[in-house]
């Protein structure tokens, strides 16, 4: 016989329902935790679609996300939840933008984010990450995030700044996991303006042109001296991009070394330029392309040389390795200062790399008083504001000599 339940006695169908969580309003509880639902339109197929979020421990935190949420996808703003790391999407980032990045540029980004982001927050959710988290992390970095928990400088964790931003901006415009990148509110170091080393007078530079005169790579040093190109764009130089009759030369791409091997690409700004040459660097381009010749014929069959040849090479050939070049100021300099015969010179020859010739040349220009515009063009920066920054105290060592000029125009006319 069939028991007929009594009125105060739940049916098997009341019993089941018993207990079961209850959406109101897009809100409920999932065991411990408190979830809600909204429901967001593809803009592909403009179908219209629930998407739950979990893992809140109140159910007001759940309406107030819920509420943001609606907001958002009433905007065309909502963004998914995403369970990927930090490490994970930097992984995938670098993956996916190295081809418009260059390759010693992604060496370096990979370094950086291995060594300062992922130990400390790399396993974080990226969609978790918050400006202040953004923050701490340069706190640490610059409080002991150097080797063996030693401090690291101001300039590193600039560089890792410049990092996070480039890749947390992609998260938000092009893979759109973000609604807005913590990066840009996180409160950073101030950067230091680069600070020029050794900047020889006239009579030091023309002293270490002289001793190294001697060597097969002068011509490197002079053209690196008188017209202030980096290292890279000068051993990328071919002999296509020089014109002697013109006086100029076209710096098209950088040669850099990426996992020890020599890689040529772009200019630091992604830009060509053209620089002038005055009489005697041409003549010196012109004795260059002549040794040149005589190397080529010396070596016969061994030459290794393209046929548009870089303009600077070994003597079979092959593009110069940028760190050869790199060395042989200190090479030169030592030569000069402690001479295996003779005496040494009364005034030794201050130590300078090969980058200072590049401050040589921008501060001999800037104190000769040419203006900054003219100064930044050749020195390949991309806005004079780069070139004011780092050579701003010899931009006011020269508005200090500008008021006696002023002065003694009006009083000459």
């Amino acid at each position: 016989m069939t028991k007929t339940a009594t009125p105060d006695e739940p049916t098997p169908r009341k019993r089941a329902k018993k207990g079961k969580p209850k959406l109101r309003d897009g809100v409920m509880k999932r065991g411990a935790t408190w979830s809600y639902v909204i429901r967001v339109k593809d803009p592909e197929t403009d179908v219209s679609k629930p998407r739950w979020v979990g893992g809140f421990a109140t159910e007001d935190d759940a309406k107030a996300a819920r509420d943001e949420a609606r907001v958002k996808a009433r905007r065309g703003e909502y963004i998914d939840r995403n369970s990927i790391t930090v490490a994970e999407y930097l992984d995938q980032w670098l993956d996916t933008h190295a081809m418009e990045i260059k390759p010693g540029t992604v060496q370096d980004y990979r370094i950086g984010i291995r060594l300062y982001v992922n130990p400390h927050i790399g396993k974080m959710k990226l969609q978790a990450v918050r400006p202040s988290t953004i923050t701490k992390l340069y706190r640490d970095l610059l409080a002991k995030g150097g080797r063996n928990g030693k401090p690291l400088s101001v300039a590193t964790v600039v560089h890792t700044h410049a990092i996070l931003r480039r890749a947390f901006r992609d998260a938000v415009v092009v893979e759109q996991l973000l609604d807005s990148s913590p990066v840009e509110r996180a409160k950073r170091p101030r950067a230091r303006a680069e600070e020029p080393g050794t900047v020889w007078t006239p009579a030091q530079l023309r002293t270490f042109l002289a001793v190294a005169r001697r060597h097969r790579l002068y011509a490197f040093f002079h053209v690196a001296a008188y017209t202030g190109a980096r290292r890279g764009e000068l051993l990328n130089l071919r002999w296509s991009d020089v014109d002697l009759d013109g006086k100029q030369i076209t710096i098209t791409g950088s040669a850099g070394v990426v996992d020890g091997e020599r890689l040529e690409g772009t200019t630091k700004s992604g830009r060509t330029r053209v620089v002038s040459i005055d009489d005697e660097t041409a003549d010196v381009l012109r004795e260059h392309r002549k040794e040149q010749a005589a190397d080529k014929l010396l070596a016969g069959d061994e030459w290794r040389g393209e046929k548009d040849c870089h303009v600077f090479t070994t003597g079979f050939g092959e593009p110069i390795y940028p760190d050869t070049v790199t060395a042989l100021p200190r090479k030169l300099i030592n030569a000069y200062n402690h001479p295996k015969e003779g005496k040494p010179p009364a005034e030794p020859l201050p130590y300078a790399r090969l980058h200072d010739l590049r401050h040589i040349h921008a501060t001999t220009l800037l104190l000769a008083g040419v203006p900054v515009h003219v100064v930044a063009a050749r020195l390949g920066h991309a806005d004079p504001a780069i070139t004011l920054r780092v050579y701003a105290h010899v931009v006011r060592s020269a508005e200090t000599a500008a008021a006696d000029v002023f002065a003694k125009a009006i009083k000459a006319a």
